[in-house]
C-alpha cells in the first residue's frame, strides 16, 4: 500500500469518526442519554410539583368564602373573595392578627440578626485562630446539630422559668440566637472567604483583632452572613413549640401560636367553622415577609454561593 493510499483511508475514517460524533452530538440522537434525561424531566416536574401544589391550593383557598371553600372544587377559584378575607383577617378580634403579626417580626428579626452575627464572629474564630480545647469545642458543636430542637424546648423551660423569663420575647430570642448549623457554616465559609495573608497584613500595621474582623473579615463573610440571616428568619417566624411553651399571654403570640390557636377554636364546634376561610388567608399573609425577605436578600445568598463554590 502506497502513502498516497495510506492518507485517503486515514482522511476516510476521519470523516466516518466526525459523522458519527456529530450525529451523538446532535439533540435527542443518543440513546445512551435519553431514558436518564427523560427520568431526570419527570422526577423534576414531580418535585416542583410536590413543593407547588400545596401554595397554589393556599392561593386558591384564600380567595375563596367559606360556603365556596367547602362547596367547589379545591384546586381551582370560585367567586373571589380575597379583598374581604384580607379584611376580616385584619379586623378579626379587634386586629390581634396584627399584633402577631408584629411579634413575629420582633422575634424573627432580632434573633436572626443575632443569630447571623454570633455564627459569623463563631466561625470565623473557628476557622483563623488556635486556641486550646478548639477541636473539641468544634466537635461538641457538630454534635448540637444532631440534636432536635423540640428535644431542648422543656429544659430550655425549665432555665427560663428559674430566671424569670418566661412569658416575655427574651424567652424567644435568647433560645434562637444558639444555631449551631450556622456556626459550622461561618467555619466551613471563613475558611477559604478571609485570607490568612490579609489579616496578618493587617497585624504586622498594628490593627487589632476585633478591628480586623470588624473592617475586614466581616465584610467579606457578609454573604456567608445572609445566608444564616435567613436561614435563622425562616426557622424563628415559623416556630411554633417553643413560643406555646414559653408564652402564656396572647398578646405575646406570634403568628404561628395564634393561627393555630384560631384553628383549634374553628375546631371547636360548628359555630365557629366560618373561621376556615380566614384562617386559610391568615396563613397566606404570613408567608408574605419571607417571601419579601427572600426577594431582598437573594442576591447576597446567590453571590455568597458563588464564591464559595470557587475556591482560589
Amino acid at each position: 500500500m502506497t502513502a498516497a493510499d495510506r492518507m485517503s483511508e486515514i482522511a476516510s475514517a476521519s470523516e466516518e469518526l466526525r459523522a458519527d460524533l456529530d450525529e451523538a452530538a446532535e439533540p435527542g440522537r443518543n440513546p445512551a442519554r435519553k431514558p436518564t434525561s427523560w427520568l431526570l424531566t419527570i422526577f423534576m416536574l414531580i418535585s416542583v410539583g410536590y413543593f407547588l401544589v400545596p401554595l397554589f391550593w393556599l392561593v386558591v383557598a384564600s380567595t375563596k368564602s367559606n360556603a365556596d371553600l367547602f362547596s367547589t372544587f379545591g384546586l381551582w377559584f370560585a367567586d373571589f373573595n380575597l379583598f374581604e378575607n384580607i379584611r376580616t383577617v385584619l379586623t378579626f378580634q379587634d386586629g390581634v392578627f396584627i399584633s402577631w403579626a408584629i411579634n413575629s417580626a420582633i422575634y424573627a428579626v432580632v434573633s436572626a440578626v443575632g443569630a447571623a452575627f454570633l455564627s459569623t464572629a463563631a466561625g470565623y474564630a473557628f476557622a483563623k485562630y488556635q486556641f486550646p480545647g478548639k477541636a473539641a469545642l468544634f466537635a461538641i458543636t457538630l454534635g448540637a446539630i444532631m440534636i432536635p430542637a423540640a428535644a431542648l424546648t422543656v429544659p430550655t423551660y425549665l432555665l427560663f422559668a428559674r430566671a424569670g423569663l418566661t412569658d416575655t420575647y427574651w424567652a424567644i430570642i435568647l433560645p434562637s440566637l444558639a444555631t449551631p448549623f450556622g456556626v459550622f457554616l461561618m467555619r466551613v465559609y471563613a475558611a477559604d472567604a478571609v485570607d490568612s495573608a490579609l489579616i496578618e497584613a493587617a497585624r504586622v500595621d498594628g490593627v487589632g483583632e476585633l478591628r480586623i474582623f470588624f473592617t475586614v473579615a466581616l465584610r467579606l463573610l457578609l454573604p456567608g452572613s445572609v445566608t444564616v440571616l435567613l436561614f435563622s428568619l425562616v426557622a424563628t417566624w415559623n416556630n411554633y413549640f417553643l413560643p406555646l411553651i414559653m408564652l402564656n399571654s396572647e398578646e405575646k403570640f406570634p403568628l404561628t401560636v395564634g393561627l393555630a390557636l384560631w384553628q383549634s377554636t374553628a375546631a371547636g364546634g360548628s359555630g365557629s367553622r366560618a373561621l376556615f376561610s380566614t384562617i386559610i388567608t391568615g396563613s397566606l399573609l404570613s408567608i408574605v415577609p419571607l417571601v419579601i425577605a427572600f426577594l431582598f436578600l437573594q442576591r447576597y445568598w446567590q453571590s455568597g454561593l458563588a464564591s464559595g463554590g470557587v475556591k482560589t
